[in-house]
């Protein structure tokens, strides 16, 4: 966020007062679509002096824009919000369906990894898993992984992009082509009709490039992502091994899911 607020995490992972409540308001106004700076402020229970810096900063970070006395979503089926914020929304779905996961992850596995900020709650579920093998293009997975000395981590290169965190290009591209990984754990930005989609054209070629180097294929979808749309297809359901969703993900969802896959698993509530 803006330079000179107060400190956006007390712990690692644990947003602060501020964060928190920022993130509240994106995701009121992504639900919505739009929302008045009244209508935000009885939601939010802050002064509108308050909330003006609130959206000022979510601005900065390319997630919200105002305009008329009106707060709209940026981050929609043709932009994605950048990975900083992204690691702290719907953080306890990540967490829950990340611990469900870590339970079959075997010591010794090697693990494909996207810019995905599902992929950090993965990391953090799996500190009792070891050793490890991770295959990365994020920069925020590195960081995650170089505080463990039982990990190994291999980065694809290529052209990194400020806003995912992460190294998209032919460079990426060249070597996941090359490795083969015990699992490829990926997510996506959107679903509909059994496909997965993704803002970005590069991004969906990185996803789908990794898709094919990994052995056991595992997309993880939170509640909130069926709600959403996006440009670029990278894979159908019906090509993972397993789908995994959150406990609040809604019974039409479910329905839609089994439609397309019969590999669905529903993670219990942490």
């Amino acid at each position: 966020m803006g330079a000179g607020s107060e400190a956006e995490t007390n712990v690692r992972g644990v947003p602060s007062i501020q964060v928190a409540r920022r993130h509240a308001i994106a995701e009121l106004v992504f639900r919505r679509g739009t929302a008045s700076m009244e209508e935000l402020v009885a939601a939010v229970g802050v002064s509108l002096m308050t909330l003006y810096r609130d959206i000022a900063a979510l601005e900065e970070a390319g997630i919200l824009t105002r305009q008329r006395g009106r707060v709209s979503a940026l981050a929609s089926g043709l932009h994605e919000a950048g990975a900083g914020f992204r690691v702290e929304t719907n953080t306890e779905a990540k967490a829950e369906m990340a611990a469900h996961l870590a339970n079959h992850i075997a010591p010794g596995s090697s693990i494909l990894l996207d810019d995905s900020t599902s992929g950090i709650w993965v990391l953090r579920a799996l500190t009792h898993v070891t050793p490890l093998t991770v295959i990365t293009n994020s920069m925020m997975v590195t960081r995650e992984v170089s505080a463990r000395s039982d990990v190994k981590l291999l980065l694809t290169g290529g052209e990194f992009q400020p806003w995912a965190e992460a190294m998209l290009g032919p460079s990426a591209l060249a070597m996941l082509a090359g490795v083969r990984a015990d699992y490829c754990i990926l997510s996506a930005s959107g679903i509909e009709d059994g496909v997965v989609y993704h803002p970005y054209q590069d991004v969906a070629e990185v996803k789908r490039a990794m898709l094919r180097a990994g052995r056991r294929k595992i997309l993880l979808l939170d509640h909130t992502k069926f709600q959403r749309r996006a440009l670029h297809a990278f894979a159908e359901l019906g090509e993972f091994d397993t789908v995994m969703v959150d406990h609040r993900t809604s019974t039409e969802d479910l329905a839609m899911l089994a439609r397309h896959t019969a590999r669905v698993v529903v993670s219990e509530a942490l």
